[in-house]
């Protein structure tokens, strides 16, 4: 027995120890990078300012198969905000999309119809720059803003209402039926309520002081969030949160690392409801992602500060946590306490206002 127990604990040993490896090794020297190397770096790789103008947004936006006019754009601004078009009509599509919060509701899981929460505990995904993203919901299942419109509406958890009856509600108003007939030439359709919000959502866009520094403003950012912006952009998070929206160009696999010692707690834990998810925290709602693969939409990190909680279940109150998590078991490099200040501090100036379109 004795012979039998003394080659596990070495095996036990050498494999806690390679585990432990590289926190015990020096981590490398972060560069410093000038205001301009930095800048450059950002623009590079297609992290574009948001555009303050009106046609430079249709060059970036506007979609051929829903054309955006000042007309359409009013229309799915009221129908965004239309309670109408929800069972109870108690409900829009701005209840779970609130401008002024960072465009989401700030629930843990989104609440709808009779007070009904998603089945799978999602949280609402913020709508604002949301139609930078190649792709919407938290399994990327609609290609677009104006596919993502009809889904809320329909589901039964949310507005619950069938097609029909939302053109039903809304040929009941005799201002709707004129205003349909003046954007679209047509009688009211469902296929163009989802088409005039989509192009209300599209002139969604916010500007910060991070889009300032972009343009050249190197007093619109601290040297501390400098340093968080390289970090992001050096350490590999940009390989993921790319683009103008910081994020929603792609669908990846997460978690895509996992850890010895996130199993060596199970043998100790009486409660095993974490380590047997697969995720580095609670699975509430039992949801995994794009055809249960793990697969998920990347989140925009625009005014990411503002959309707690944060992940698909709203299991991670604090955006610092969530650095943690990400730079560990997605980059597979535990950031410092000083390195995630300095990226939380970086992911701030991303927050932003509205521009305010002069639409034409």
């Amino acid at each position: 027995m004795k012979k039998l127990f003394h080659p596990i604990t070495i095996t036990f040993l050498v494999i806690t120890f390679i585990f432990l490896l590289p926190s015990i090794l020096p981590s490398k020297k972060v560069k410093v990078l000038t205001d301009d190397t930095l800048r450059e770096r950002a623009l590079s790789t297609n992290m574009l300012p948001t555009p303050k103008t009106y046609d430079e947004l249709l060059k970036v936006l506007d979609n051929p198969q829903n054309p955006m006019t000042a007309q359409k754009i009013a229309l799915g601004k009221e129908l965004f905000n239309e309670k109408l078009m929800s069972k109870d009509k108690d409900i829009s599509c701005a209840t779970c999309h609130l401008l002024d919060k960072g465009g989401d509701d700030n629930l843990p899981t989104a609440i709808g119809f009779h007070g009904r929460a998603n089945p799978f505990h999602l949280n609402s995904p913020t709508v604002l720059n949301s139609a930078l993203a190649k792709a919407e919901f938290w399994n990327a299942r609609a290609k677009d803003v104006e596919e993502q419109a009809g889904g809320p509406i329909q589901a039964p958890f949310e507005m619950n209402m069938k097609p029909q009856e939302v053109v039903e509600r809304l040929k009941a108003v005799p201002a709707y039926v004129s205003k349909f007939q003046e954007v679209f030439g047509t009688a009211i359709r469902f296929e163009n309520v989802r088409k005039a919000i989509g192009a209300y959502e599209r002139t969604l866009l916010t500007y910060g002081a991070y889009d300032e520094f972009l343009e050249g403003d190197n007093s619109a950012m601290s040297a501390k969030a400098k340093r968080g912006m390289t970090l992001f952009l050096t350490k590999g998070c940009k390989g993921c949160h790319s683009g103008m929206s910081v994020g929603g160009q792609s669908v990846q696999h997460f978690p895509l690392r996992r850890y010895f010692s996130d199993y060596v707690g199970m043998i100790f834990e009486p409660d095993l409801h974490i380590k047997e998810s697969p995720f580095p925290f609670a699975n509430e709602g039992g949801f995994l992602g794009k055809d249960d693969r793990l697969k998920f939409r990347v989140p925009i990190l625009r005014n990411i500060s503002k959309t707690a909680p944060y992940f698909h279940n709203g299991a991670i109150k604090e955006l610092k946590e969530v650095v943690r998590i990400m730079s560990k078991y997605q980059l597979g490099n535990e950031f410092t306490p000083k390195q995630i200040d300095e990226v939380v501090e970086f992911l701030k100036t991303l927050d932003g206002e509205l521009v305010e379109y002069e639409i034409k």
